[in-house]
């Protein structure tokens, strides 16, 4: 053979190489700090479920990376003057994962079934501000009357009940996320598992493992599919976060969801820069069953408050992670100023204390006849250990304490349906800026998630009126009087301001801390 063609040879198995080593797929491998209950985006509730869903489903608005709305399956909208009407043109040429066109006519859909009371869907109220949509959720009026129409099959119209200043960024949320109408009709419930469910966002789902992994693979058919540069998502649900830091230090892991808060000073040593902080827009609460005796007494929700350490909880168990919290809704709310924080926030240790122990005793409650509570919380490294302090600090002034834990998709389930409990943990995290994404939570016919089955009048009348007044200077000194009312009656026990804490790989590009908690995979990189 002659140097020439030996040349040639070499060229050619070179190129080969390096055009396999250009198209070798990127595998993104991410943790999830819980199992998806569901991946149906009508039925969805978790911050767990969200990741996943928006992976695969995009809403007129979505999120870019660093957690602000943009323009997603709609290109452009106007908003009319009385600010009661918008009206939303979809972009030219957009497809579901099976290479149907998506239309107006899917959102009329998707925003009907989610809104049908037999849809069953928790969070339907989330959407309220849509006009008719309380009244036919409630089965007051027919699916046909809901204010979404489509004008034509690339403008889509929306109503609402009244201004509504946070209606852009609701539509990000995963409730706004459509559904094939063709895959629910032909599939029912079955319409989300793998080779039924077709997705309009950047992945499509191929595989769903029960407590293993989610496979996602790129969506081909998705407009912006060649500025996404990972091809396929590994989601792998980890609730134990010691675990979940060994698969990442084995290069398991690119990313982690969380990490145990007591391990942050040895993290941040080991990993350096790979551990990313910033703020998240949420509460870490005790959810008090205000529907049972002697949970419904005030005195005992107070004493029960009045006794947790903050301060050492943030700082000792979740290594400053979190902020001490003292309001039902976290400071830093667009449309809002401060929160109304509990009356003794500033007060001492030791005044709280005596104060909490009269309040017992008021109520009945002392050496003879010990109050005894159980503790509902859902398994990881951070709430079993600050449910082990809290009972510490209760223990002090001789509650009796004992616990029940289950996974996350099992101890979320139970709230949901209505199963009984004492204290339960929750958390709750804002899905869009402003403090009624809180405050809805706690009126009394919020079936969905007022999971203690706190009932006050009043309150419900200051939501119901601050939802109808367009000034928002008023409008937030409406909520702060409900908020007030929370504060005093404490039907959930505000006990810390979510922070957010990841592992980041060097090998991940573009990733960006947001107060949202929103990492879209599509706007991130690997380098192999």
């Amino acid at each position: 053979m002659s140097s020439w063609i030996k040349r040639t040879a070499l060229a050619a198995v070179a190129t080969v190489a390096l055009m396999g080593a250009a198209s070798a797929e990127v595998v993104y491998n991410r943790a999830n700090s819980g199992e998806p209950e569901t991946l149906d985006t009508h039925k969805t509730s978790t911050v767990q479920e969200s990741h996943i869903l928006r992976d695969m489903l995009e809403g007129l608005l979505t999120y870019n990376a660093k957690g602000e709305a943009i323009a997603g399956q709609a290109s452009k909208w106007e908003i009319a003057d009385d600010g009661k009407t918008y009206r939303f043109t979809l972009r030219d040429g957009i497809k579901w994962s099976n290479g149907d066109p998506v239309t107006a006519e899917d959102f009329v859909y998707s925003y009907r079934r989610i809104m049908d009371p037999a849809t069953g869907a928790k969070y339907a109220n989330i959407l309220f501000p849509i006009l008719n949509a309380e009244k036919i959720n409630k089965g007051q009026a027919k699916v046909e009357e809901l204010g979404v129409k489509a004008v034509d099959l690339k403008t889509l119209e929306i109503k609402l009940e009244a201004p509504t200043p946070y209606f852009l960024e609701l539509l990000t949320h995963q409730t706004s996320l459509p559904v094939h109408r063709a895959s629910v009709e032909k599939f029912g419930k079955d319409f989300v598992k793998p080779g039924n469910m077709v997705t309009n966002g950047a992945y499509k789902l191929v595989e769903f493992v029960p407590n293993s992994h989610i496979k996602l693979v790129k969506n081909e058919n998705y407009y912006d599919a060649k500025n996404v540069k990972i091809d396929t998502v590994m989601f792998y649900p980890t609730s134990d976060f010691a675990a979940m830091v060994r698969r990442y230090e084995a290069g398991e892991l690119d990313t982690t969801d969380d990490v145990p808060a007591d391990q942050m000073k040895s993290l941040k040593e080991r990993f350096k820069d790979q551990v990313k902080l910033g703020p998240y827009l949420g509460t870490w609460y005790f959810v008090v069953n205000s529907s049972k005796a002697p949970f419904n007494d005030v005195r005992v929700r107070q004493a029960l408050s009045m006794l947790i350490d903050r301060e050492f909880i943030a700082e000792q168990i979740w290594g400053q992670t979190m902020q001490p919290g003292y309001s039902f809704v976290p400071p830093g709310l667009s449309n809002y100023g401060e929160p109304a924080y509990l009356d003794y926030k500033d007060m001492s240790p030791i005044d709280r204390e005596e104060k909490a122990k009269a309040l017992l005793k008021d109520a009945g409650f002392g050496p003879g006849k010990p109050l005894k509570v159980e503790i509902r919380y859902n398994t990881t490294d951070n709430n079993r250990n600050s449910a082990i302090a809290i009972a510490e600090q209760w223990k002090q002034a001789g509650i009796e304490v004992s616990f029940i834990n289950t996974d996350g998709k099992t101890h979320f389930a139970h709230l949901r349906d209505g199963g009984d409990f004492d204290v339960a943990r929750y958390g709750w995290i804002a899905d869009y800026s402003d403090p009624n994404v809180f405050l809805f939570l706690l009126k009394s016919d919020n079936k969905g998630f007022n999971y203690g089955k706190y009932i006050n009048a009043d309150y419900d009348k200051l939501i119901d009126q601050a939802a109808k007044e367009l000034d928002l200077q008023k409008r937030a000194a409406i909520m702060k009087q409900a908020e007030t009312i929370l504060a005093k009656d404490i039907p959930w026990i505000p006990i810390m301001y979510y922070g957010k804490s990841n592992l980041i790989s060097p090998k991940i590009q573009g990733f960006v801390q947001n107060s949202r908690g929103v990492y879209p995979t599509r706007f991130l990189s690997k380098t192999q």
